[in-house]
């Protein structure tokens, strides 16, 4: 594990076991009913992405399927862990693998399926992490230890997790494929997808969890709520940066950025700054919608 991305914003240990928890001290249930051993095991094996084979878009697909079965898990017992991987579950299923699935809809489909399959793949590691008794990121550590508080706004957590997945691990995934300005367009058409499918998100997660994520999505992606923010102290300068600049080309930028030895260091800094502003901002927000 990187120190930057260990480095982001002074995350929360993992959720103390409960009563009933499985072996490693994994919590059993998380403000739902308990999942059975059985449950707890398989989410451990579907989540290892060490075994994925065949070319890059089956390994994607078998993440992705992988993926659809844990939350299907999880939300069977309303358990807090899937507040963001029933939005993913989502998202995967209603607007990227359509687009993955298209012949003709990148210009490089390898580049394609493989930021998106490193994406998904950092989300499933550290699940699996979660719930084998491994080492979690301290940006996914943030995000399961809010969803373990009850207390907590379902939709204050969620949106770490957005957080996580989009301020973190997707300007990583850009460094980790390689990618090159040339590979922006193929970039922006998966990010849009995703910002576009926001809808699905959003009533997935009021159905099955009662939290409204739509006020701060909207902050996310449309810059929502910054005035608020500035009335309240807290629009830093990362959160000004991202509403100048939009959320995907700078996250695309960073990408860019931490390929390069002499920026690499900056630009991990300026990463866990943007994520913890963030954090911060959905906490004010959260507080004054009453979410």
């Amino acid at each position: 594990m990187s120190a930057a991305v260990v480095a982001v914003s002074g995350a929360a240990p993992a959720a103390v076991a409960e009563p009933g928890a499985a072996p490693g001290g994994v919590p059993a249930a998380v403000c739902g009913t308990p999942l059975s051993g059985d449950e707890l095991a398989r989410i451990g094996e579907l989540s290892d992405t060490g075994d994925l084979a065949g070319d890059s878009l089956q390994r994607l697909e078998t993440a992705v399927t992988r993926n659809q079965e844990i939350t299907r898990i999880l939300v069977s017992h309303r358990d807090r862990r899937a507040l963001f991987g029933i939005g993913l579950d989502g998202v995967e299923e209603v607007a990227v693998m359509p687009l993955q699935r298209d012949p003709g809809a990148f210009q490089d489909r390898e580049y394609a399926h493989s930021i998106s399959l490193e994406l998904l793949s950092r989300y499933l590691n550290n699940l699996h992490a979660a719930f084998t008794g491994g080492v979690v990121e301290a940006h996914w550590a943030r995000y399961f230890a809010l969803a373990a508080q009850c207390e907590v706004s379902g939709a204050r957590a969620a949106m770490v997790g957005y957080g996580a997945h989009l301020a973190v691990d997707l300007p990583y995934s850009v460094a980790a494929v390689h990618s090159t300005p040339e590979d922006a367009p193929d970039y922006f058409k998966i990010v849009a997808a995703i910002a576009g499918a926001g809808d699905v998100i959003i009533d997935r997660t009021e159905q099955v969890y009662n939290a409204d994520l739509g006020p701060l999505w909207r902050f996310y992606f449309v810059g929502e709520g910054l005035d608020l923010l500035v009335g309240k102290g807290v629009a830093t300068k990362p959160l000004l940066v991202l509403a100048d600049l939009g959320a995907n080309v700078l996250i695309f930028g960073n990408g860019l950025a931490l390929q390069d030895p002499a920026l690499h260091d900056a630009t991990a800094a300026e990463i866990a700054a943007l994520f913890g502003a963030a954090d911060v901002a959905f906490d004010v927000l959260a507080q004054l919608h009453a979410l």
